[in-house]
C-alpha cells in the first residue's frame, strides 16, 4: 500500500539474489547495506523529497538501471506496489428531497 511518507534518496540493491528498490533518507543507508550483506549497491541523491510513487517514475525518467534486468524488474514491482495518485475517485452523490409543505404551515397564526 503507497504511503505519503517521502524520501531523499533511493536506488537499488541485491540481497540473497533478491534485487529491490531502496528508500532511505540520507546515503548513510548505504553503509547499512553493506554490513547487512547487500551488494550491487546503487543509491542516488533525489532531487527533492519524494513519496513511492513520485521515486518510481523519477527513477524511470533518468532511467536507473537501464539494461539491468534485475534493476527494472524491481522498479516495475515497486511500480505496481505504490500506484500514482493521479487516479480520479468517483464520489458517491446522494439523493435529497425536501418534505412537501402546505400553504398553512407558511401563514402566520
Amino acid at each position: 500500500m503507497a504511503t505519503d511518507k517521502k524520501f531523499a534518496v533511493a536506488g537499488a540493491s541485491t540481497f540473497g539474489g533478491d534485487t529491490k528498490i531502496r528508500f532511505a533518507n540520507d546515503m548513510m543507508r548505504t553503509k547499512i547495506l553493506q554490513k547487512n550483506g547487500h551488494t550491487d549497491i546503487d543509491l542516488v541523491d533525489l532531487p527533492k523529497e519524494m513519496t513511492k510513487a513520485e521515486i518510481v517514475q523519477h527513477l524511470k525518467s533518468i532511467k536507473f538501471g537501464q539494461g539491468n534486468a534485475a534493476i527494472e524488474a524491481a522498479i516495475a514491482y515497486a511500480e505496481k506496489k505504490n500506484p500514482s495518485s493521479t487516479k480520479t475517485v468517483k464520489a458517491k452523490t446522494a439523493k435529497v428531497t425536501a418534505p412537501a409543505t402546505s400553504a398553512s404551515e407558511d401563514a402566520p397564526f
